[in-house]
């Protein structure tokens, strides 16, 4: 193991734009940012449909935390420690399900949805002088947030709205039906898992614009068109040309991590319904278009179907697919993904675009598994003790300060071009930021973007 001796501000320098590379190799480093960055942070940990109902269950993560969430006879959402008090066996063994009570397999200790322990063999012999309230499954804060289900285990960290900084217009949007309608948005069906062997913060921040016309250069020139449909630009003599992206399309950060792109909307923007992707499916196709009409109306200038934030620490949105970065040790990560469709469609609609996600956001997508070769390529090449000594590079636009989102476009959050690694610096920041403080008092933000 290779020792730190720079503090984290130093391994991470906005300033220079520079990130060491120990910060995604170092067992060190990684075993403190479970302790200061997932046990403060709030995380993301499910959607209130996957629990409809009283009894309803579904297990998830909290860094490497696992987690029951429940809902109880009240209705009430519930985020339990997977461990049992006795022994701290893994207590749910089910991805998802109904239930009253968990069971553990091994002493048959038994825990209610809310997570007390209500029943355990020999109670009233062995265990007469036993305090059973005392000793109940460990139990997160919980808020939801349009459907959506959020938990820190920091009883002292500001509420979830606070957490967010500016970032809930955005995030609300996302978590919207297509039509800009509440409480119209579902998981679709279960959750796609898979393993790889990078640290968790190499897809983090979930949103890097400069990447696709190089990494995905293969699959637009084998289809000449992009993960949305639309045709990929061609230069002069038939070459693919980068495509610059739209001159309203921005980077969006917050001092408190979060990061995002933002398209300022336009009269002649294209209906999602247009997509080439459609082009062979006329019921979903009409779908889409009549509800992105509803939505611009709705929404105004915040109709795009794409301005979900990445959450600090390791939520990220692809469209209306959420994609969480769960770190299972300094070099793996377990990637799960959260495929979003509006609840009343179709079920042709809801059919059709589960293939479309997993053709193209799966792990084995078209666009996925450029991603995956080139994180694990980097973590491999990263690792040695040589390769340790050399700084990243996020210069990207380095000099140019951002634009103040709420006075030039009336949006919150600090605008850079769409081309720029300002959100690379945002979020690195934030993590030294976690890294150092000691607790949440040292990590008030001083700078706004609201």
């Amino acid at each position: 193991m290779v020792a730190i001796d720079r503090t984290m501000q130093k391994l991470v320098d906005r300033n220079e734009g520079t990130v060491s590379r120990e910060i995604f190799c170092n067992q060190d480093v990684y075993d403190q940012e479970m302790q200061r960055v997932f046990l403060r942070s709030w995380l993301f940990v499910g959607h209130e449909s996957q629990v409809p109902k009283p009894g309803d269950f579904v297990l998830s993560r909290m860094g490497e935390e696992a987690v029951i969430v429940t809902r109880d006879k009240q209705n009430r959402v519930h985020v339990l420690l997977n461990s049992c008090r006795h022994r701290g066996n893994k207590l749910c063994l089910h991805d998802r399900g109904k239930s009253k009570s968990f069971t553990c397999s091994f002493h048959g200790w038994s825990y209610d949805s809310t997570g007390a322990l209500v029943a355990l063999p020999y109670h009233d012999g062995g265990y007469s002088e036993m305090a059973k309230e005392k000793w109940g499954l460990a139990s997160a804060r919980v808020e939801t947030f349009e459907g959506s289900i959020w938990a820190t285990w920091d009883k002292t960290a500001p509420s979830f709205v606070d957490y967010l900084g500016g970032s809930e217009l955005y995030l609300r949007t996302q978590l919207l039906g297509t039509d800009g309608s509440e409480d119209g948005a579902e998981v679709l069906g279960g959750l796609v898992k898979w393993r790889l062997g990078c640290n968790w913060k190499v897809p983090c921040p979930d949103v890097d614009r400069s990447h696709g016309w190089m990494t995905h250069k293969s699959l637009s020139d084998a289809f000449g068109v992009g993960p949305t449909g639309f045709p990929v630009r061609r230069g002069e003599g038939g070459g693919q040309r980068a495509y610059a992206g739209s001159p309203r399309t921005y980077c969006v950060a917050f001092p408190e991590g979060h990061t995002m792109g933002v398209t300022i909307p336009s009269d002649d923007d294209p209906n999602w319904g247009d997509a080439g992707v459609w082009a062979d499916k006329p019921v979903i196709r009409e779908y889409l278009r009549e509800k992105y009409e509803i939505r611009k109306r709705r929404l105004g200038t915040m109709a795009s179907l794409s301005v979900g934030p990445a959450i600090f620490p390791n939520e990220g949105w692809l469209g209306r697919v959420i994609r969480i970065m769960h770190p299972q040790g300094p070099l793996s990560t377990e990637i799960w993904t959260y495929f979003f469709v509006d609840r009343d469609a179709p079920q042709e609609v809801k059919d059709a675009l589960s293939f479309y996600y997993e053709r193209w956001y799966g792990p084995g997508g078209m666009t996925q598994q450029d991603d995956m070769e080139n994180w694990y390529n980097l973590t491999i090449a990263s690792k040695g003790p040589m390769a340790r000594t050399l700084d990243l590079n996020y210069q990207m636009r380095l000099s140019e300060p951002p634009i103040h989102g709420p006075s030039r476009f009336g949006l919150p959050g600090l605008f850079t071009p769409l081309y720029s690694d300002e959100n690379h610096r945002r979020f690195y920041q934030r993590w030294a930021e976690f890294m150092e403080a000691k607790d949440w008092d040292e990590l008030s933000v001083r700078e706004s973007a609201k």
